[in-house]
């Protein structure tokens, strides 16, 4: 009995190679619907071999510090240096050689949803993952810049076991460790794509529960950057304890 088309798309769904032999099988099959699956699952399968080899190219800089025999490589990104409220807060992963999350990347190409998904799965898989935190109000001592460091400084400190080399992202920590500065590294390196999806998925919470403090700034919709809701709350009730006072927008709307 002749397959259906349906029948011949159920089927291609589970393919996974070009060089699969059914398609071989239903090429010559000239019904509409039969080519248009092959060409879907086809598509399909090349779209998923791109992100295979743009994950493995984000392993570069950790395979050739393992080749070298430096077993503990941690990757640093921050997350916060620019809103008006919260902490800036910054994660490091240490991951593993056959770690194999390959959505893992630069966290501002992921959707909410992907991160949110992602963050616990990175932790389970992780040698180790840590957090650092620096407030509002000591970034307003220090500035963001330095609040930054400390923020990153306090992640790499967190770790166990330490690190023997670090990748950041374009910063230099305050640590006695070898570092690779990377800029965008976030998007360069597994280990800061790591990094920078368990900050932002950190910090994103964090907000959410001050949304329920301070309900007026909305900040479960713009993590405490810079919209026109956020600013007219500002402008009508004033800096909330969590503003960065040091900050030009903040200053204009003190007491």
């Amino acid at each position: 009995m002749k397959l259906t088309i349906s029948d011949i798309k159920k089927i291609l769904k589970e393919t996974r190679s070009l060089n699969d032999p059914l398609f071989a099988k239903f090429s010559h099959d000239s019904r509409k619907g039969v080519q248009m699956a092959i060409q879907s699952a086809k598509t399909r399968i090349q779209a998923q071999q791109r992100r295979l080899a743009a994950f493995e190219h984000r392993f570069k800089y950790e395979r050739e510090l393992w080749h070298k025999g430096i077993h503990y490589i941690a990757g640093v990104d921050e997350v916060g240096r620019g809103p008006l409220a919260g902490p800036v807060v910054a994660a490091a992963a240490i991951l593993p050689k056959d770690f194999d999350l390959i959505d893992v990347n630069d966290s501002k190409q992921l959707t909410p949803e992907k991160r949110l998904s992602l963050a616990p799965m990175i932790r389970k898989e992780a040698l180790c993952v840590s957090i650092g935190l620096v407030s509002n109000e000591k970034i307003d001592q220090f500035n963001i810049y330095q609040a930054t460091r400390m923020a990153m400084k306090q992640a790499i400190e967190s770790l166990s076991p330490s690190p023997e080399e670090i990748i950041v992202d374009a910063m230099q920590i305050n640590v006695p460790i070898d570092q690779i500065r990377l800029i965008k590294g976030d998007a360069k390196s597994i280990s800061v794509s790591a990094a920078s999806v368990v900050a932002k998925v950190y910090r994103d919470q964090l907000m959410d529960d001050y949304a329920k403090i301070y309900p007026q700034y909305d900040f479960h919709h713009n993590a405490g950057y810079s919209t026109a809701k956020h600013l007219a709350a500002l402008k009508k009730y004033g800096p909330t304890p969590i503003h960065r006072r040091s900050f030009s927008p903040v200053q204009k709307f003190l007491q």
